[in-house]
Formats: structure tokens, sequence, C-alpha cells
């Protein structure tokens, strides 16, 4: 497969874009910063497009996922950020790569998303939410709901706490799960393995470690919706 991967120099996504590599598909690394094109090339992908989703044209980004067989979104506003930069990159940026996946003709689209986003759906503000947590959730529900009503074959995985550990290749991915905390390394293994499959689009799965392998929990999470 041909696979564009945003946001390729993100922790998550670094770790995909060799995953990715190593089993032989073809990655187009999407950066933002020129400077870390040759990070992304070192980790096995075999295109860098320096293209900013936050400033990019839809017919830029379009060029740059072309011929793909997929897109993922892993990109993200980062700690630390301002609300305006968590509208900008995580639910517009996410907006941005489906419409020029719909311009290039690529249906299969998984995007990284969050859990806790439906405690602030309807406006809610959960009690005891960490401020900067607020405006996040939002604009990564946002973008859940803008990939899923357009024209795509779009998958939602929303991580629990990302957390640095080694990857185990155990997690627990279901529509709804315990809260809980996931190494990038797991997650990363969740969407190559999803991505090896045919799209499950409207799927939003939910994931945390768990005692299930990987494989087999996307299987049965699949399985679990009819897909």
């Amino acid at each position: 497969m041909r696979i564009a991967v945003a946001g390729a120099h993100g922790q998550v996504a670094r770790h995909l874009v060799r995953l990715l590599a190593a089993r032989g598909d073809e990655v187009v690394g999407l950066v933002r910063n020129p400077d870390h094109a040759g990070d992304v090339e070192a980790d096995g992908a075999a295109e860098v497009a320096v293209v900013d989703l936050e400033s990019s044209t839809v017919e830029q980004v379009s060029v740059a996922v072309a011929d793909c067989d997929a897109v993922v979104f892993a990109a993200g506003s980062g700690p630390g950020s301002g609300d305006a930069r968590k509208e900008s990159m995580d639910r517009d940026g996410a907006l941005l790569l489906a419409d020029a996946a719909e311009r290039a003709g690529v249906r299969a689209y998984l995007l990284v998303s969050s859990m806790g986003v439906e405690s602030v759906r309807d406006g809610a503000e959960p009690e005891g939410l960490e401020p900067a947590m607020l405006p996040y959730l939002r604009a990564k529900l946002a973008a859940e709901e803008g990939v899923l009503a357009r024209d795509l074959a779009a998958t939602v995985v929303r991580p629990g706490h990302l957390t640095d550990d080694p990857a185990t290749g155990l997690v627990r991915l279901a529509l709804e799960v315990d809260s809980g905390s996931v190494p990038r390394a797991d997650v990363a293994a969740v969407l190559a393995a999803l991505l090896a499959l045919p799209p499950a689009p409207g799927a939003v799965l939910e994931l945390v470690g768990g005692d299930d392998p990987v494989e087999d929990a996307v299987q049965v999470a699949l399985g679990g919706i009819g897909l």
C-alpha cells in the first residue's frame, strides 16, 4: 500500500512510519518543518512532502496524497499550544486532510483522536477537567464529526493517555473502554493493523492498554461492529 501519514514527525507517527515501512508499505510522510524530513526518511518513508496543514491549500495537500491508498491524521497541536492552535491544527488540519483526500480520490482515512471527546459533546464542560483539555477535546470531537460526515471510508481511533513506555503488543480496543493509558508504540501498532485490513467506514474505537494481542484486538473490535 501507499499510505500518507500527516504529522509524520510526531511521536505516534514515527512509530507508525517505521512499522509500515518494515512490512513493505510505501509511506509518504507529511511534515510541516522541512528540517524534519531527514528523520522521517530515516524512519523508512519513501517520500516526504512538506505541507503545513494550518496554511497549505487543499490543492497543495491533495497533490501530496495523490495516488495513496489511505491517509492517516496523526498530527497535533502539541502540549502547551494555545486554544487557537488546537482549532487550527487538531480540528481544521484534520478537515483539510479530509478535503484533500476527497479531491485526490483517496477514500480510506484513519483519524487519531482522543478518549474523552464524548464528555464535551453538546457543549458540556466536565467537572475537574484540566482547562487546557477542554478546547483540545472540543477540537478533536469537531474533527471526528467533520471527517465522518464526508464521503470517505473513515475510521476513528481514540487512544487513552499516551505514554512513552515500550510496546507491549497487548491492548484493549472497543467501541467503549474504561479510561486508561497506552504506549504510543502500541497505538501505532493498532493503526498499522487497521491499515492492513479493508477500511472500516464509520468505526469509532477507543484504545487503552489491555490483555489482547493487537491483531486479535483489531479483528474482534471490527467484528463486534459488523465489519
